[in-house]
Order: structure tokens, then C-alpha cells, then sequence
């Protein structure tokens, strides 16, 4: 068969040779997450998995859409583009897991100002990492070039994630009682949210991201890029060992928008300000934007990526299994009575 070229769509600024070397090189990385269920392969119209629904007696599908937002700007200003891929499925896959669901595929959408089949294929890897850490496939997605419209070195990313779970295990705040306790899963650094803060405040435009922080042990465009962390994995697990009654993925909004999500009427998650293991990079934050606590705890995760909330007998089990499962969980406070939802005290 003849292959597909446009001279006139050269000329317009799109590259459709780009586009299918582009597809070589992620292949390998794609079929890293290939898991029982997948159907196609990468090139057609439509991702295809037949899913094992085998002892559920009602599965539910869930779905979790989300993007990098302005941490792919550091990416761009640093020149590294593998890691912000992992961002791009742990946004989706965590808020997945918040149901009590499990992601089963994931697809991604790149617009790209110029297609360099290099640097989307380094996206992809990053991608195609973060569906192997959260144990669902890469079924599919879409490049698309926009000369013009962006600068050829810009890109977003952004993508989403379907999973499954039985209608009777899924999450129900309703759930929750004044004594539950409330476990944080520590955050690897500042993870997706808040980015534009970051970059007002840091000033990233004009400064040596590859100059070293003492007080990060990193460069500060190193510290910038850290991966979002994927609890997909741990929480299957600890559904397990525990009871656990909600879960809040503590994205951009910070502690106050998003744990009351998991918080019925009523009551109170109250949070032991002291208890929380604030990473050194919030503290750099605030002292160089002079943001005051009340506004860092308001729009960062300030360590805690993810809470459970979880009842007392079996919360030791469920911070033991965590910790076998490499996430250092501790508990940071409880459910009460209260209308206020959530009180940082």
C-alpha cells in the first residue's frame, strides 16, 4: 500500500512522516504494559480490552479523566520529558482508586506545537511507566500537531483512565464514623497541583532550574519534576486487610477541598496540623512566596498525596500493609461530630 504523505500539509506545518516514526518508537514502551484484556494494538481507530469480570456480581466501570497542567512547562524549560507521563496517569488511576475501582486501560492525548518523534516518544515512556506502576494497560491515544496554534517546542498532555469494581465495594462516605481514622499516604513532592503558583513564585521563566537546593539534596528543577506518586497498587491491597470507609486524593485544592469530599454530613475530619510530615520543598514555597499556612494547606498536598479513612480496628492493619508495600503511612487524625468537615488543629 502506498503510504500516506501531503506536500501541501508539509507546507502547512504538519509532518505525517513524523507522525508514524513517532508511533515506531513508543511501541516498545506501550506494549511494557500490555496486561490480560487487551485486545488491539496501537494504529487503530479504537483500543480494544475485553475485560475478566469473573466473580463480580455487578461490575460498574469508572472513569477518571485529567492532565499535567503547568508542571509540563518545567518539563519543557528542563528538556526532560519522560517523567510528566507518570503525572499524566497517576491524576487519572488515583482518582480511580478513590472509588474503590481498579483502572484497567488507559489512553493519552498529546497536542504538540512540532512533532519531534523523539521527544513524543520520551512522553509516551512516561506514560507507558506510569500504566505499569498502577498495573493497567496503554491501550491507545492521539498526537496531534498544531503549528500555528502553539510554539514548536510547547505540548500538553493529558489523557484518561477507565476501572471496574463491584457496585457493592464501592466507596461510600456514607460509610464513615466519628472515631475512623484518618491515614495519610505521603506525597513524593508538590505531585500535579499548583503549578502556577510554583512558577510565579520561583520564577521559573528566568532562574537556573539546574542550580542545587541544599535544602532539597536536588536541583530545584529536579525537585520540580518529581513524579506524582501511584497508590493504585498499596490501596488494592489494604482493601484487603482493611475497612476502609473513604478516600481523598489531595490534588489541587489542597486538605481543605478534598478530604471533606470523603466526609458525610455531620461530621469532622479532624487533622493533627502537627502530625503532618511536611516535605522541605513546601516549606521553600511558602518562605518565598510568604504564603501564609492557612493558603499552603489550601492548595498543596503538603506531603499527603492520598488519606484513607479507615476504622480504628483496622487501621494498624492497614498502615502494615502500606508500609510492606513501600508507602511510609502513619495516621494524622480522626473522624468526629462536627458540620465543619474538615479542621486543621
Amino acid at each position: 500500500m502506498e503510504r500516506s504523505w501531503s506536500a501541501s500539509y508539509a507546507v502547512a506545518g504538519v509532518d505525517i512522516e513524523a507522525g508514524y516514526e513517532g508511533v515506531k518508537l513508543m511501541k516498545k514502551h506501550v506494549e511494557r504494559t500490555y496486561i490480560p484484556g487487551v485486545v488491539s494494538d496501537i494504529g487503530g481507530f479504537g483500543g480494544l480490552f475485553a475485560p475478566d469480570l469473573s466473580g463480580m456480581k455487578e461490575p460498574v466501570f469508572v472513569s477518571g479523566t485529567d492532565g499535567v497542567g503547568t508542571k509540563q512547562r518545567i518539563a519543557q524549560l528542563m528538556g526532560r520529558h519522560d517523567t510528566v507521563g507518570i503525572d499524566c496517569v497517576a491524576m487519572c488511576v488515583n482518582d480511580i482508586i478513590c472509588c474503590g475501582a481498579r483502572p484497567l486501560f488507559f489512553l493519552d492525548y498529546i497536542a504538540i506545537g512540532k512533532n519531534i518523534p523523539e521527544k513524543v516518544a520520551q512522553l509516551v515512556a512516561g506514560v507507558a511507566e506510569g500504566c505499569v506502576r498502577a498495573g493497567c494497560a496503554l491501550i491507545g491515544g492521539e498526537t496531534a500537531e498544531h503549528p500555528g496554534t502553539m510554539a514548536p517546542d510547547d505540548y500538553d498532555l493529558a489523557g484518561f483512565s477507565v476501572g471496574v469494581v463491584d457496585k457493592e465495594k464501592i466507596l461510600d462516605k456514607n460509610a464513615v464514623r466519628p472515631g475512623d481514622v484518618i491515614i495519610a499516604l505521603p506525597s513524593s513532592g508538590i505531585h500535579s497541583n499548583g503549578y502556577s503558583l510554583v512558577r510565579k513564585v520561583f520564577n521559573v521563566e528566568h532562574v537556573d532550574l539546574g542550580r542545587d537546593v541544599p535544602e532539597l539534596g536536588m536541583s530545584l528543577g529536579e525537585a520540580l519534576l518529581i513524579p506524582t506518586s501511584i497508590y493504585v497498587k498499596p490501596v488494592l491491597r489494604a482493601f484487603a486487610e482493611a475497612e476502609i470507609h473513604g478516600i481523598s486524593h489531595i490534588t489541587g485544592g489542597g486538605f481543605y477541598e478534598n478530604i471533606p469530599r470523603s466526609v458525610p454530613q455531620g461530621l469532622c475530619a479532624k487533622i493533627e496540623k502537627a502530625s503532618v510530615r511536611t516535605l522541605p520543598v513546601f516549606d521553600l514555597i511558602a518562605c518565598a512566596g510568604n504564603i501564609p499556612e492557612r493558603d499552603m494547606f489550601n492548595t498543596f498536598n503538603m506531603g499527603v498525596g492520598m488519606s484513607l479513612i479507615v476504622s480504628a480496628d483496622t487501621a494498624d492493619a492497614a498502615v502494615s500493609v502500606l508500609k510492606e508495600e513501600g508507602v511510609g503511612a502513619y495516621g494524622i487524625g480522626e473522624i468526629v461530630a462536627g458540620e465543619e468537615r474538615i479542621c486543621l488543629c
